[in-house]
């Protein structure tokens, strides 16, 4: 008998056709950075005051500053106000300049923008400022809420539906959602519309992952797989020029959203993942598809290794409560899960709070998209050569360390607190694409999609904490740093519990699956299952052992 990774060896495991669908998936990771981290600058506050223009009807030839001084409190260190005013009173011009306004009030007539830097932001067209300055971060999550339901829906649909349409029908919701929320009239709606974009993240990010990881062979996995987190730091580099080119938000949303719908043509050209095929019995679908990619590699397709698969691989679909059957995937599930968690929390803590460092946001945004690419490229070889665990861990202790490290750094230092950052940062980016393909070989292909899903939800969970957490800065500016600091550490010890992968094939069915099989076996005797949950059929005649 033979196994899929046989199949996968003869038709090429990282040939040109493989290498052909790593670039189209590339693609759709580039145009994805927009969308995680294009709300930081679309948010920038912008220098405001109350609109206090009822005083031009006494005297319209007031400067700026006259009218400031009049009509604005000022703060301890001699700044104006920006949510208070004095009241208006009924005074004629010269007993306000000889008596003064004491009595100050909330502003009443909405706020005056400085748009010398900034034509047009959500704040400066929604208001977002004194009361409402909250609800920018409440919107962030509110689109991370998106990709924690993104992650419910898509991870078990592409389980069902198989990957290709999953990613088809998440790149149509990306382009319509994602246009349709620069022409809104009202920010709650622009949040609602972000939700949906962050739905339809979900659905790429999840499925782009899974068909990469089983359309290439163990070997490459790590590269083709990271690959994809190289193109999204580069994204994160363009982001910051376009944002820095680009300062009306509505542009920048329409700039930032319509290149997805360049790539209508993968309606055609995405191909289904035959492995998938292969556990749902759709065998002629997976042999058209297995031809195609052979004929592209230049390589030729033996059909009979497809026929000496075990007719009865074909499977029911598995779902979420799967992952926690037996205790090697329960503990997997509950570990993962948790570095994701943890990954993500850090990774967007300190993404979006770009601005908070002390440098210029669009130097730091670059700086920031620009250590990825080293650090996503390096994780590559860093997999292959320490393996997954060990790199899992060394980075997400070495990232976790650096936030701990910022907790003692004095405000009046904000180089070497960015810089810091930066250094966890590249440890968190690197973290975050050994846990993609380190999930996606942990799990069987059965349940791949829900266990994927499941980190991926737990991700977004963060995501969703992450722009709240910064909130707590008010209480203290070290809290933050604190929380991102702990967490990755803790992970880093709990990683040393998982098993490596590197260099294993795929495992296609839980442990539970291959012992049933075994048990229907009409030669018992001729098979086993090893401590990793992978079924074998020892061959009298050689004494090979090979993997089903």
């Amino acid at each position: 008998m033979t196994d899929f990774g046989e199949v996968l060896k003869n038709v090429g495991e990282f040939g040109r056709y493989q290498k052909l669908l790593v670039v189209m998936l590339c693609l759709i990771n580039l145009f994805n950075a927009f969308h995680m981290f294009g709300q930081v600058f679309m948010g920038i506050s912008v220098p405001h005051y109350c609109n206090t223009s009822w005083i031009l009807t006494k005297s319209p030839n007031l400067t700026q500053e006259e009218l400031l001084n009049l009509t604005i409190p000022q703060n301890a260190d001699g700044s104006y106000s920006r949510c208070e005013m004095y009241e208006t009173v009924d005074w004629d011009i010269e007993s306000i300049e000889k008596h003064g306004l004491n009595k100050t009030e909330k502003c009443r007539d909405g706020w005056v923008y400085d748009t010398s830097e900034q034509e047009s932001t959500l704040v400066t067209e929604f208001d977002l400022v004194c009361m409402r300055k909250e609800e920018i971060e409440i919107s962030q999550s509110i689109y991370m809420l998106g990709l924690v339901i993104g992650s419910l829906i898509f991870g078990p649909l592409g389980d069902r539906i198989g990957r290709r349409p999953v990613i088809l029908i998440s790149m149509l919701m990306q382009l319509s959602f994602g246009v349709g929320a620069a022409f809104v009239s009202h920010f709650y709606v622009y949040t609602t519309l972000r939700c949906f974009v962050g739905i339809s993240m979900s659905g790429l990010i999840i499925n782009n992952l899974v068909l990469v990881a089983e359309w290439v062979g163990s070997a490459q996995r790590a590269y083709a797989t990271i690959s994809g987190h190289v193109c999204f730091a580069i994204g994160c580099m363009i982001l910051a020029g376009l944002a820095y080119g680009v300062r009306n938000w509505r542009l920048f949303q329409i700039i930032g959203s319509v290149p997805i719908g360049l790539l209508f043509f993968y309606i055609w050209v995405l191909p289904e993942s035959p492995r998938w095929l292969l556990t749902k019995g759709k065998t002629e679908k997976a042999k058209i598809l297995l031809q195609r990619a052979a004929r592209i590699n230049k390589t030729t397709f033996n059909e009979e290794l497809i026929s000496q698969l075990h007719e009865d691989k074909v499977t029911k679909s598995a779902n979420m409560i799967d992952l926690f059957r037996s205790q090697k995937l329960r503990k997997i599930t509950l570990i993962m899960s948790l570095v994701w968690f943890m990954n993500s929390l850090v990774y967007y803590g300190l993404s979006l709070n770009v601005g908070s460092f002390g440098l210029d946001i669009y130097l730091t945004q670059l700086i920031f998209g620009a250590v990825e690419v080293p650090a996503r490229a390096g994780s590559i070889f860093m997999v292959q050569i320490l393996g997954r665990k060990l790199s899992q861990v060394s980075s997400l202790l070495l990232g976790g360390a650096m936030c701990l490290i910022i907790t003692a750094i004095p405000k009046d230092l904000p180089v070497v607190t960015t810089a810091l950052a930066v250094i966890g940062k590249f440890s968190i980016a690197s973290s975050f694409s050994t846990c993609y393909v380190y999930a996606a070989e942990l799990f069987p292909t059965v349940i791949r999609q829900n266990g994927v899903g499941l980190c991926n939800m737990a991700a977004r969970v963060a995501g969703i904490l992450a722009p709240l957490i910064s909130l707590l800065s008010k209480y203290h500016s070290a809290i933050p740093m604190a929380i991102y600091g702990s967490g990755p550490v803790i992970c880093s010890v709990l990683c040393f519990f998982l098993p490596e992968t590197r260099g294993k094939e795929l495992q296609d069915f839980t442990q539970e699956d291959n012992t049933t099989k075994s048990n229907q076996s009409d030669i018992p005797k001729d098979c086993s299952i090893n401590e990793n949950g992978y079924g074998h059929e020892l061959d009298t005649k050689d004494k090979k052992s090979t993997r089903l």
